[in-house]
Formats: C-alpha cells, sequence, structure tokens
C-alpha cells in the first residue's frame, strides 16, 4: 500500500530550515476553498488565461468579449485568487495555474475551476509550483482521452482537488521561498520592462528615420545629412537583384545532407535577428543542380512570403532558400543590404497587412516585382543601419539578461521544491 503522506527533502534549504525535518504532501482540497461565487449583474472585465503569461482581457486575447449570455454565470474572481485552465498547451499538457494579479476583480469563465488559499499559506509559494507544473503529472493519470469538442481537458472537480502538493513543515518556510520567488519576478518583469522599452524605442526611431509613405524626407535626420537630397523613390528591382528558391525533390537522399546551408519555413525563429548563420536543414550540391534551387550569395537578403509572414534575415553565408522566400543581392553602390533589412523590418506591418490566404497567410509574387523603396544616398543608409544595429544589439543583451534570470529561477524552484511524487502517491 502506497504512503499516502510520503514524505520528501528538497536539495536546497534556507539555513533556518535545514533541521525541520522533510516535507510531506497534502492534497490540493485541504489547503483552499473553492470560489463559486457567479458575477451576476456586477460589471467586471471578462478574462482568460494563457500559458506561460496568466490573465489576460477576452478582448486582448480574442479580439472581442465571447462572454455573451453565459458572463452572468462568470465566476466571480478578486485579486490574489487561483484558477485552473483545463486547456491543454505546449508548455502546460494538463493544463495550468495562475493567481489573479491583474484586476482588482474579474470574471472568470464557469469553465474554469477557481479557488482561494486558505489563511497561513503563501500563495506566492504555491504559485512556484503551480509554475514547475506540480499538478500536472498527477492530473495525466486522470485523462482517458483528449481534449473535449469544447477544446477542454475532461478533469473532474475533485480530480483537480485531488492533487497532492509538497508543503514544508512550517508555513514560515513557505513564506521564505515565496518572499525569495517574488524578489526574483520583481527583477525579471523589471529588465522585461527594459526589453520592451528598447523595442518601443526602436519602433518609434523607425517611424522618425524612415519618410512616411508618400514623403521622401524623413522627419529625423542625422546632423551630418539634414541638408542632403531628398530620398529617391526607387523600384527595387532597379537597386538589387531578385530571386527565390526552391525545394529539392524529397525522397532523394543524395539532394539532402550536404554542406550548403539550405533556409525553410523550419527556421522562422531564426528570422528576424538580423544574420541568419544557421539552418534546420542543409542540401547538396545535386539538390542545387537538379532542381531551380538557387545558391546566394553572402549578405543577400531574405524576407518570408508565407507562413511567418514579413519576416526578414541577411545571410551570413552563401545560402540556398526554399520557394517561400524571395531574395535580394544589392548592388553595393546603391544600396546596402543592411539598410533594406532595416527597410523591409519597417514595412513588416505592411506585410502583414496585405498577405491573404484562410489558413496560411501568403503575399503574391506580383507585389515584390512592382516593390518601391525611398532611399538616400549609400552614406545615410550606412549611418541609418548602424544605429539600428547597435539598438539591436542592445535589446539582443538585454534579452540575454532576462533569459537568465528565467533560467535561474528555473533552476533554483528545482531546488527549493521536492521532486514531484509519482503518480499514484
Amino acid at each position: 500500500m502506497k504512503d499516502k503522506h510520503r514524505t520528501m527533502t528538497p536539495q536546497l534549504r534556507f539555513p533556518e530550515f535545514e533541521c525541520d525535518g522533510p516535507w510531506s504532501t497534502r492534497p490540493l482540497g485541504e489547503l483552499c476553498d473553492r470560489i463559486v461565487e457567479k458575477v451576476g449583474d456586477v460589471t467586471l472585465t471578462p478574462v482568460s488565461i494563457t500559458a506561460g503569461r496568466g490573465f489576460v482581457s477576452q478582448a486582448e486575447k480574442f479580439g472581442r468579449d465571447i462572454s455573451g449570455a453565459q458572463y452572468k454565470n462568470y465566476i466571480r474572481l478578486r485579486r490574489g485568487e487561483f484558477a485552473y485552465n483545463k486547456g491543454n498547451s505546449k508548455l502546460y499538457p494538463q493544463g495550468c495555474v495562475y493567481q489573479l494579479k491583474e484586476y482588482d476583480e474579474a470574471a472568470a469563465s464557469n469553465a474554469f475551476i477557481c479557488f482561494r488559499l486558505r489563511s497561513g499559506n503563501a500563495p506566492a509559494f504555491f504559485e512556484g509550483l503551480f509554475e514547475k507544473n506540480a499538478h500536472g503529472r498527477q492530473l495525466a493519470k486522470f485523462l482517458t482521452s483528449g481534449a473535449r469538442s469544447d477544446g477542454l481537458l475532461n478533469i473532474k472537480d475533485d480530480e483537480f482537488f485531488s492533487v497532492r502538493l509538497p508543503i514544508p513543515p512550517r508555513a514560515a518556510e513557505q513564506r521564505k521561498i515565496a518572499d525569495c520567488l517574488t524578489s526574483l519576478d520583481e527583477c525579471i518583469a523589471a529588465e522585461g520592462r527594459k526589453v520592451e522599452a528598447l523595442r518601443a524605442h526602436k519602433k518609434g526611431l523607425m517611424q522618425q528615420l524612415f519618410p512616411r509613405e508618400g514623403e521622401t524626407r524623413p522627419r529625423l535626420r542625422f546632423p551630418e545629412f539634414r541638408e542632403a537630397p531628398e530620398w529617391e523613390d526607387r523600384k527595387l528591382d532597379d537597386l538589387a537583384l531578385r530571386g527565390t528558391g526552391h525545394t529539392p525533390k524529397k525522397g532523394i537522399p543524395e539532394y539532402y545532407n550536404g554542406g550548403i546551408k539550405w533556409v525553410s519555413l523550419a527556421d522562422s525563429k531564426r528570422l528576424d535577428n538580423g544574420l541568419i548563420s544557421e539552418t534546420e536543414i542543409e542540401i547538396s550540391e545535386q539538390g542545387i543542380e537538379n532542381s531551380s534551387a538557387v545558391l546566394h550569395a553572402e549578405g543577400t537578403v531574405i524576407l518570408s512570403r508565407d507562413a511567418g509572414v514579413g519576416k526578414s534575415a541577411i545571410m551570413e553565408f552563401p545560402m540556398a532558400v526554399s520557394q517561400h522566400f524571395i531574395a535580394w543581392t544589392c548592388d553595393s553602390h546603391e544600396l546596402s543590404s543592411w539598410f533594406l533589412y532595416y527597410v523591409l523590418q519597417n514595412m513588416k506591418p505592411l506585410f502583414e497587412q496585405i498577405a491573404t490566404g484562410s489558413t496560411i497567410k501568403t503575399i503574391g509574387l506580383p507585389f515584390f516585382i512592382e516593390m518601391r523603396v525611398t532611399v538616400p544616398a549609400v552614406q545615410e543608409q550606412h549611418r541609418i543601419a548602424s544605429c539600428f544595429s547597435s539598438l539591436d544589439a542592445l535589446i539582443a543583451a538585454q534579452s540575454q539578461k532576462l533569459d537568465g534570470l528565467r533560467a535561474h529561477k528555473k533552476g533554483l524552484m528545482q531546488q527549493l521544491f521536492p521532486s514531484p511524487a509519482p503518480e499514484g502517491v
């Protein structure tokens, strides 16, 4: 018979708790009270839950309020209370649990299981457990099939509240861990705001350093170019050699696993970061020779015109591309590759707007054949590109710092919380 009061000890403990003995597990139902109070006629913001983020308004997530006639049956949730979203996601296959922090009160879907912790429990401690997915492994045993027709998992209320969570002997240790994780979250949030501020600054600077549509002079110019001529409206095909690519026949081994890097839609995550140097797939010279694939020169600017429409990059080495990309090899005397890259970045909202298609958005080739750009002399192009390149370096460094903090928190939680109990415990 399995011990329902299984004990465990975390790898890392604060000094004042090292002699407290092991932790034990307790069912969530003993630590909280379920919330069933309906919204009724009270006007509150209808919210949803997004894995990896938490509570967001329905208007933000779905583009509109989808509560409809069901609104009055929504749960009235107050700041500090929790909700379990039964929807599965890549991050939380068995559903996610979040604490409401974004609103003083909100209307949560009655499909969520809502609860408040009983007095003496530290909410941030439980946030850490749910972030670590302490509930997911145990809930998995209750899933006998996939999601229901409404996309929700078949998890019953009593099954959710039966989840056993590791609890330290003293509430003081809960609070200590909660304070530690809260401080880390505050640091992560502050660094995240710095990243967003830099991105917003870059976006605003683009609006200033590039002319508005139909104009030939930007609102902001570097001092050495303030007396320079207006920018020229040019057809892009007159400034760069346009090309595309092809997918070598699949199922022919000698066409693949060669030494030529081949940019495909699988490399979408590598785009919008300046240079692209690695690809998911490499093809062979035979793959080039026996298809309409083309090897493009180092410095070629590429743009995705299909899935991930509008994403762009510059080739660090000679590469080939699939037919989903447009590639421009620039005449360096008239058009800087880096300047074109930032022009394309600035045009991304337009690309997203003109893309068509019900499932996969795409931009037809005729648009690129007639595509026009407004350009200054190449010296001013280099100056603008250098400015944005420096900003991108700052954003990348700040993003790495943010990722480092997140990784530190993840590693710390693995040590501050005991390993999950085995299934059935």
